[in-house]
């Protein structure tokens, strides 16, 4: 359901995930560097928040309204463990140059099938190696150390390593997005979709600056 009434403009559209692409879109013609990167949020098992930027590798649509926020990591990361632990995120998208953002929550589960292993062949090959060698989270001795990993991992998977098992991604289907767009006077735009379930109809409501 739908109480605004004036979402024109950017905001206009009845599918929030072809939205947020079209706010990605213009981004890329203009952010300097990563304009798929995300704040993403997660807590530890006591509850103690966690924040970091990852990147946001695909959002996902379809023509019912649905779809996810997908990005990658090592399954071993204190990020992938939290995920994992709670089963839920969240993670805000701020472009500058937009003088826009985007805040989403919700539910989250593995990609690790043929789309991760497409977007894993799809990396450099020092990226695939590195991931590899990263033992991610855990403390390292070195750079050196590192890089000694890294040639050992060379020379042991050679020019097409194969998608690590302990990597891969994550879905994010969520529950609440947010747009925002910079308003004068500190007088900004919000539009909040929201549904209760996953496969439910949103509601779309304007929220005061």
């Amino acid at each position: 359901m739908d109480r605004t009434g004036d979402r024109t403009g950017i905001f206009a559209g009845d599918n929030p995930f072809q939205i947020a692409r079209g706010w990605l879109a213009e981004a890329e013609k203009i952010e300097v560097n990563d304009p798929n990167a995300i704040a993403l949020a997660t807590v530890d098992a006591s509850g103690l928040p966690n924040a970091r930027m990852v990147l946001l590798k695909e959002i996902e649509a379809d023509a019912q309204g649905g779809g996810a926020f997908v990005f990658y990591t090592n399954y071993g990361s204190a990020k992938a463990q939290e995920v994992e632990s709670a089963g839920k995120a969240a993670f805000v998208m701020h472009w500058k140059s937009l003088r826009r953002q985007i805040r989403v929550r919700g539910l989250v589960s593995r990609e690790e099938g043929p789309q991760a292993d497409a977007y894993y062949a799809s990396r450099s090959l020092k990226s695939r190696l590195g991931a590899w060698a990263s033992q991610q989270s855990q403390p390292l001795s070195s750079r050196g150390a590192l890089m000694a990993e890294v040639a050992k991992v060379t020379a042991e998977k050679g020019l097409n390593p194969p998608r690590p098992p302990f990597w891969g991604g994550f879905r994010i289907a969520p529950l609440e997005i947010e747009f925002w767009a910079d308003g004068a006077f500190r007088l900004h735009d919000r539009f909040r979709w929201r549904r209760a379930t996953i496969g439910d109809g949103w509601e779309i409501n304007r929220l005061n600056p």
